[in-house]
């Protein structure tokens, strides 16, 4: 027993020694000091010739030497007694090559690649080693010969990846839809591969590719799969109609529900293509069996309608939001389109009493925590529409205490802060911001933080904070959808505070009204003058991005676009639009891959 403890820690030391040993050498070898590497490999190698790692080691450190003739010594001796890896040969014409003698590294290269063709089954180590010398063409050669050999045998992935180093970018989308027509559970990690390659240009090279290909394999063989990856192509070149059409087709066989087709509607909206999402809907609301979805359908529906529609015309949608409470009643699981309904008429239409007794019939209904949170900040939201800010004060700190540890009670201390400014009480507004500045949702730490900015930057110059107060009117002017009315207040601010810490701040809110308004030449005016003015300030990229962004779409002015995305690469390196903005303009100069 004692001589099997003792072989046991002799064994563990031993292990232990040559682990520290390795190391050492590694760390003199990534320093450089290949001498005093080559001395620990030489003794660990002597003692442990089996050992890889030891081996190649050595023979990284031979190379970087010039110890051609030791490493040559020692591949060839592998070789010589190795029956069952072809792939030193590989090694061994490459410290050929690191000796300028190519021709002979060459014969050694071909040689490894004839071995496939006795032993497919090698074909992977061989163009692995191929691959960390990056002889991408031999590696590529390697993989198609060892399923040429061996029918069984499956590289597709590897030689995709390896098309793609290459540019070769039609053969590696064709080998990456082979690898998925035999494992399709792995289409969301291929996608994201597509996706450093497909732009939302449908004349970007590679998107006319993979849709050419994609196309010409459903025409071969009806394999969803495919229709799957055209509607993702369309949804990166925003076609929403293209990739509906896809959708439907995935649905009409049964392969799956409406799921896909409801969050295609929500990307149409959100990039500005009403139109489609209403089709879309329209869609969903005709076959689905289910009430509960085709309620949100319907709500969907009308919240766009809201959104789209002329005042004149919103007796529509008076009248379908009737039809459905006719349909649906006034049960609890209706409390979200109540809650629409009392916004558009709140916001709307003005109709801020009839709102308010929409949502008040609900106090009386056993209702969850959650459920008469949404209901408690949607009547507080009417109330700030209505100036009755101390009410909303207090129903916004009644869900805080109903859902404390939920990100609702977050947004509702944010809105606590946004109501008290919007009534001047500046010094309680940022103490609610102070807190909300480590909150768990990055988007309300964003807003709070550049809300407390903007008060604390436009209190110490002015005590009185008269131009502050001010701004904060049109703030309030905005959300109560009263665009005019708040640039109105926004020109005040400007010619009489002239000069002061808020004139960007103004310029820019009353820019963005301007274009919501669709008055985009004074948009772009007042962006200028920030870029003039103000490039320097805080909100010198937000001015260049938006600016940008205005040239790109409405103006038609892409070298323009061109021009100020330009100017936030090179001079707003750590702005939160440095990533769009760089993408955007190598796609503007015409760049083919991102």
């Amino acid at each position: 027993m004692r001589l099997f403890y003792f072989l046991v820690i002799f064994f563990f030391f031993g292990f232990s020694g040559y682990s520290q040993s390795e190391q050492l050498a590694k760390n003199y070898f990534d320093r450089g000091e290949f001498k005093k590497a080559e001395n620990i490999y030489e003794k660990l190698f002597a003692r442990e010739p089996s050992n890889s790692s030891f081996f190649y080691g050595l023979i990284a450190t031979y190379q970087q030497l010039e110890k051609y003739s030791e490493a040559e010594k020692l591949l060839q001796d592998r070789i010589n007694n190795t029956a069952n890896a072809p792939h030193y040969l590989v090694e061994l014409g490459h410290n050929y090559e690191l000796q300028q003698r190519n021709e002979q590294a060459e014969q050694f290269y071909k040689e490894a690649l004839r071995a496939i063709e006795s032993r497919p089954n090698f074909a992977f180590s061989i163009a692995r080693t191929f691959e960390k010398y990056s002889k991408l063409d031999h590696a590529v050669s390697a993989y198609e010969l060892g399923m040429k050999m061996n029918s069984d045998a499956e590289y597709n992935i590897q030689l995709a990846r390896l098309y793609g180093e290459q540019g070769q970018i039609e053969k590696m989308f064709s080998n990456y839809i082979d690898v998925l027509g035999s494992n399709p559970n792995l289409l969301p990690g291929v996608s994201r591969i597509y996706g450093q390659f497909i732009t939302d240009d449908p004349a970007n090279e590679a998107n006319v590719i993979f849709r050419r290909l994609l196309l010409k394999r459903l025409q071969e063989d009806q394999n969803i799969l495919y229709n799957e990856m055209l509607s993702w192509l369309f949804v990166q070149q925003k076609e929403f109609q293209k990739a509906f059409q896809q959708e439907k087709a995935i649905y009409r066989r049964g392969q799956q529900g409406l799921g896909s087709i409801l969050r295609l509607t929500v990307m149409a909206r959100e990039e500005g293509q009403p139109e489609t999402a209403l089709e879309l809907l329209d869609f969903v609301i005709a076959e689905t069996p289910s009430e509960e979805l085709k309620l949100q359908a319907h709500q969907l529906r009308l919240n766009i309608l809201q959104e789209t529609l002329p005042k004149e015309k919103y007796s529509e949608i008076e009248s379908a939001y009737t039809v459905l409470f006719e349909t649906y009643g006034s049960a609890p699981n209706t409390l979200s389109l109540y809650i629409d309904y009392s916004n558009f008429l709140a916001f709307k239409q003005g109709k801020i009493a009839e709102a308010e007794a929409v949502l008040k019939q609900f106090f009386e209904r056993d209702l969850k925590k959650l459920e008469e949170a949404a209901l408690k900040m949607a009547l507080a939201d009417i109330l700030v529409l209505d100036e009755k800010f101390n009410q909303a004060l207090i129903y916004y700190t009644q869900v805080q205490n109903l859902v404390e540890n939920d990100v609702i009670a977050q947004m509702a201390r944010f809105k606590v802060a946004k109501t008290s400014y919007y009534k001047g009480d500046f010094e309680w507004a940022n103490i609610q911001l102070d807190v909300l500045k480590s909150a768990t949702s990055q988007l309300i730490a964003n807003d709070a933080m550049e809300l407390s900015l903007l008060i604390s930057e436009n209190s110490l110059e002015d005590s009185t904070q008269t131009a502050l107060k001010k701004y904060a009117r049109a703030d309030l002017l905005a959300f109560q959808e009263r665009n005019g009315n708040a640039i109105k207040v926004l020109d005040s601010v400007l010619t009489q505070h002239k000069g002061e810490k808020i004139e960007d701040d103004a310029l820019l809110k009353q820019a963005r009204l301007y274009e919501e308004m669709g008055e985009f030449e004074k948009a772009e005016n007042n962006y200028l003058s920030i870029v003039e003015h103000y490039k320097n300030g805080v909100l010198g990229d937000n001015a260049h991005f938006y600016l940008a962004e205005l040239y790109a779409g409405k103006l038609e002015k892409p070298e323009k676009a061109q021009e100020f995305y330009e100017k936030i690469i090179f001079n707003y390196a750590d702005s939160i639009y440095f990533v769009d903005a760089r993408k955007k303009f190598r796609r503007l100069r015409g760049d083919e891959i991102e």
